[in-house]
């Protein structure tokens, strides 16, 4: 591999995967060397790869590559998002009933009261933080209707979840207790909600559809209850960090914001061209399962390939001389934000559903937004978001 190629130091919390050092890279060329492998850095080689059936998830190796073995690094290489075997496919298969379209759509009305009466809680105040009182909330709220949980215990949960979520950072090895902390409470809260749904069965929501895969073999009970506590993390963590980008962007781009009140059928767009521009995960992880010869790249065998999918998302040979324009009007093509090929994101549907309606009722309750004071943010690299974004706002009559 050669070493003449622009090297992106992605290991460190300080690097920005935004920054000026990596849009120079990608106009030297279409890959960087980083700490953990390949990265790949324009749209087509992005698209490409992740579909190329000669890469497989890659990351499953995450914990190895940040010197992390225990309980998490053994549940993370079992779940859903990092196998590639024949159980993968038969896990899909068992559980994509619980993520179709037609559910996200039965959903929606549910969405949209959420969103209002998350709004009600502070809207009289003229301010929020808005992680913790609306795109919180709002996202576990969602996920415990999926699941038929109980909405009363969402603040233990996301607490949990975002514990486990701290895996995901670039830091993961000064919080690795944490992780390992929401891991064990989550795998017991889920254990218990199977117990009591077996007592008291029922038909209506996401676990229903699991519990029947369980009870005729398609799924077994170790899967069971790996997927709820899947669910919980892959879900809140992703979307929750995705709703305070989304409106990050915003408020950044407040002449947005006032053409999606004008124009409220531009929701799902607003989604679409925040996922390419800010999009929470930042890369996409593959493994060479053969020696690859791409472009005159030879990538050996076993070799980590971070797809940027942020990187990709502002391509200007993809997306013209606008392409780091925030534009929820214009015509796109497709982002990667939820992957592509056998290991697209299960439960798409639900989140573009979700913050479709959660970005809707917010436009249209508030007339203005604008910071009220600093954000405080995850690292930007691996996924990112805020961790606090306090607004204000003046309130619609």
């Amino acid at each position: 591999m050669q070493d003449t190629a622009p090297y992106l130091d992605l290991d460190d919390p300080a690097f920005s995967i935004g920054s000026a050092e990596v849009m120079a890279a990608r106009e030297a060329g279409w890959w960087a060397r980083t700490p953990y492998g390949v990265a790949v850095l324009r749209y087509e080689e992005v698209r490409r790869l992740l579909t190329d059936r000669r890469l497989g998830q890659g990351s499953r190796r995450w914990p190895e590559h940040n010197g992390i073995e225990g309980p998490f690094a053994d549940w993370w290489r079992r779940t859903l998002l990092n196998i590639d075997d024949e159980s993968h496919a038969r896990q899909r298969r068992a559980l994509n009933p619980a993520f179709a379209g037609r559910v996200a759509e039965a959903m929606a009305p549910g969405f949209r009261a959420l969103a209002e009466e998350l709004v009600d809680g502070f809207a009289e105040r003229g301010r929020c933080e808005f992680v913790s009182e609306f795109a919180d909330p709002f996202v576990v709220r969602v996920v415990c209707r999926l699941l038929g949980a109980e909405e009363a215990a969402w603040r233990e949960l996301g607490h949990w979840t975002a514990e486990i979520g701290l895996a995901l950072s670039v830091t993961v090895r000064d919080r690795i207790d944490e992780v390992e902390h929401g891991l064990a409470q989550l795998t017991a809260y889920g254990d218990a909600l199977i117990a009591r749904r077996r007592a008291a069965p029922r038909i209506d929501d996401g676990l229903a559809v699991m519990l029947d895969a369980a009870a005729d073999g398609r799924l077994t009970e170790e899967e069971l209850s790996e997927t709820v506590v899947h669910m919980f993390f892959g879900a809140v963590e992703t979307t929750r960090n995705q709703l305070g980008l989304l409106l990050d962007l915003f408020l950044r781009h407040p002449e947005q914001w006032r053409l999606l009140r004008e124009r409220p059928e531009l929701a799902a767009a607003a989604v679409e061209e925040a996922m390419r521009l800010r999009p929470t995960t930042t890369w996409v992880t593959r493994e060479a399962l053969v020696d690859i010869e791409l472009d005159g790249l030879e990538i050996p065998q076993g070799t980590t390939v971070h797809l940027l999918s942020v990187v990709a998302g502002s391509d200007p040979r993809a997306f013209g001389d606008a392409a780091a324009g925030f534009d929820i009007a214009a015509e796109r093509p497709a982002h990667f934000a939820f992957g592509a090929g056998r290991h697209h994101c299960i439960g798409h549907r639900i989140a573009r559903r979700d913050m479709t309606e959660a970005l809707a009722v917010l436009a249209h309750r508030l007339v203005t937004i604008e910071p009220d004071g600093p954000a405080d943010w995850l690292p930007d690299s691996g996924n990112t978001g805020p961790l606090r974004l306090p607004i204000r706002f003046t309130l619609a009559p």
